[in-house]
């Protein structure tokens, strides 16, 4: 196996300021660049929490996003209290939590939001190790 692996994950998007603004401002994840127009793409890649794992945001012309209730971005942040302070930022800033169709998130504690495109963001009090 390999000692050091990264993920960049793509998600098409019809509103990149939008979302974009959405992710960095609200949910609080760092540019790590960005760019435009390069062959009719732009976007932008966000760390989660840093460049070793990646989100990527991207809009062109022919392609839009397609979000099912599947199609989470599920941030695990270890407990109750980061959950708690996360979603409070989210709700100030207008978005308000949604019902995650999945009844796993709700009965471990995780608080789901619904991005400017469809996707959904679940915060999750639990930790990864």
């Amino acid at each position: 196996m390999m000692t050091l692996m990264q993920i960049r994950v793509a998600r098409p998007t019809r509103d990149l300021e939008r979302v974009c603004a959405f992710y960095r401002d609200t949910v609080g994840l760092p540019v790590l660049s960005s760019f435009a127009d390069h062959e009719g793409y732009s976007g932008v890649l966000l760390g989660v929490p840093d460049a070793t794992r990646q989100l990527e945001l991207v809009r062109h012309a022919e392609v839009g996003p397609s979000p099912t209730t599947e199609d989470q971005l599920v941030l695990y942040l270890g407990s109750t209290a980061a959950v708690a302070d996360r979603a409070a930022a989210i709700e100030a800033a207008g978005h308000e939590p949604q019902l995650p169709p999945n009844p796993y998130w709700a009965r471990e504690g995780a608080i789901a939001f619904v991005d400017p495109d469809g996707y959904w963001l679940i915060l999750s009090p639990d930790r990864w190790q």
